[in-house]
């Protein structure tokens, strides 16, 4: 008979969303289950396009991915949205509820939308937002949205994750060039300075341009910057051609692939990171020898290195 996360992962895959949002559920749990859910669902993956979306709070990344939504829905593809929210301390569920903003996609049978939260994961981007994406890739969705909190390491995680990777700034961010320098230029794909009709946006344009001409490392890719106001959806449509530009020269130029590659390896070592940690690590140091060590290293009688060392060494063949 079939195990619980087996049907709902084939009933996930042919459309019943009830199913896929308790998939996501077990994901954003760390359930015993995902191994087996992850099993079951990357077979049928490899066919998204995934676009992240990061930048500082207050850029208007949520309206802006809403109504990028509008303009990819016109061409008729199918939308994945995961937003990666800041917790709830008190319930660790994501409380920003970018679905209630993106509410009149809500009946979109084409369009799923999944709030996550960070779960204290460094930077906000959740490993689970990535086995999540995996599942709308499964469920046969042709674009992953992925939009982040916007802060910490954030930024570096989810060029890691994504396919192309777009940088949304508000006018008047800070010092300029420097607060650029600071944080994100060596990941952006596509800059956007949204709501463009505030007075400080031509700096903030002028600001990312005087960047992007100091930088001294030969790029084939030229990073775009796209001015929008989000809120009257102004600059979307260009924005997507721009998103589609790289995807294009992605593809062309043989990056796509080396890209989805480094990040399969990174989700194997990671993998692989866990499983030792969990079958190698945690029963040693668990065991009396290392406390007695432990008590050593705390009377400075052996140091931290050679403990570690201990405990890492495979003696005996085990």
């Amino acid at each position: 008979m079939a195990s619980e996360p087996s049907l709902l992962v084939a009933s996930a895959l042919s459309g019943n969303r009830r199913a896929a949002g308790r998939l996501i559920s077990m994901i954003e749990d760390d359930a015993p289950q995902v191994e087996q859910i992850m099993r079951a669902v990357y077979p049928h993956t490899g066919n998204a396009y995934l676009i992240g979306f990061t930048g500082p709070p207050g850029a208007g990344k949520s309206t802006l991915v809403d109504e990028l939504v509008r303009v990819v829905r016109t061409s008729d593809q199918s939308v994945g949205i995961i937003a990666v929210d800041p917790n709830s301390p008190f319930t660790g569920g994501a409380i920003l509820g970018d679905r209630i903003r993106m509410m009149r996609h809500a009946t979109d049978p084409q369009v799923f939308i999944r709030s996550m939260g960070a779960r204290g994961h460094l930077g906000g981007l959740a490993v689970a937002a990535q086995n999540a994406s995996f599942l709308f890739d499964a469920m046969g969705m042709s674009l992953v949205l992925v939009e982040t909190v916007g802060v910490g390491q954030s930024e570096l995680e989810i060029a890691e994750m994504a396919d192309t990777t777009v940088v949304v700034m508000p006018p008047g961010f800070g010092d300029g060039v420097q607060a650029i320098k600071a944080g994100i230029m060596e990941i952006a794909d596509i800059f956007v300075v949204n709501k463009a009709d505030d007075p400080m946006a031509s700096k903030a344009v002028s600001d990312i341009r005087d960047v992007l001409r100091m930088d001294l490392e030969h790029r084939e890719w030229t990073q775009p910057i796209v001015r929008t106001i989000a809120t009257s959806a102004e600059g979307l449509e260009d924005l997507w051609m721009r998103i589609q530009q790289h995807r294009g020269y992605l593809e062309q130029s043989g990056e796509l692939r080396r890209r989805r590659r480094a990040r399969i390896e990174r989700e194997i070592m990671r993998i692989a990171e866990r499983k030792l940690l969990e079958r190698v690590l945690q029963p040693r140091t668990e065991s009396q020898e290392f406390e007695t060590m432990l008590d050593l290293a705390l009377e400075h009688r052996m140091d931290p290195y050679a403990v570690a060392d201990h405990i890492v060494s495979f003696r005996d063949g085990r």
